[in-house]
């Protein structure tokens, strides 16, 4: 049994512009990140994608109709949302350090751990019910620094450091690879 991910972050927000760490507020797309995504559906091989799951919140919403709306089914998961920073969500994004909520969460919200459960739940629900096919997911940070836990069998912190987001290292989607 397997499934194989291609994983697709949200265009840029306007708290992306601002320095705010959404969270879990729907967020708005810039006029950037609406051309990222519509730009992203001719980087991509849509043809090898059989279904479309982006997380419930607006920004990933939004990004996932630019990018496939005229070719794919796209289904919604509040698992695959980004970390509830809880009092934090929307505010400056020097307050959100990911080292320090690993384990612990954050003010009134929820840690890395608590979504990296939420994303071993998803990961075993598209085994259960999409062997053999190929998932394009459209979410956020967290979520997909939990794959690279989940299916790297690294560390967060490992996870952490080595995040494109850091390394400056985009690309047109990530592969990963869950139930071999």
């Amino acid at each position: 049994m397997a499934v194989k991910i291609i994983y697709f972050v949200h265009g840029t927000t306007t708290d992306n512009i601002e320095h705010k760490s959404t969270g879990w507020k729907s967020g708005e797309l810039s006029e950037k990140g609406i051309q990222q995504s519509i730009d992203l559906k001719n980087q991509i091989n849509l043809d090898e994608i059989d279904l479309v799951i982006s997380s419930d919140l607006k920004r990933a919403i939004d990004s996932a109709e630019y990018i496939f709306k005229e070719t794919k089914e796209i289904l919604h998961d509040k698992r695959i949302r980004e970390c509830n920073y809880g009092d934090l969500n929307g505010k400056d994004n020097s307050l959100v350090k990911y080292e320090e909520h690993i384990n612990n969460k954050f003010p009134n919200g929820e840690s890395l751990r608590d979504v990296e459960k939420r994303l071993r739940d998803f990961c075993n629900y598209l085994l259960e019910n999409y062997n053999g096919k190929t998932i394009a997911i459209v979410a956020h940070k967290a979520p997909q620094l939990a794959l690279d836990v989940i299916t790297k069998n690294i560390t967060w912190e490992q996870a952490i450091k080595q995040d494109w987001r850091k390394t400056k290292n985009w690309q047109p989607g990530w592969t990963y690879i869950i139930g071999k």
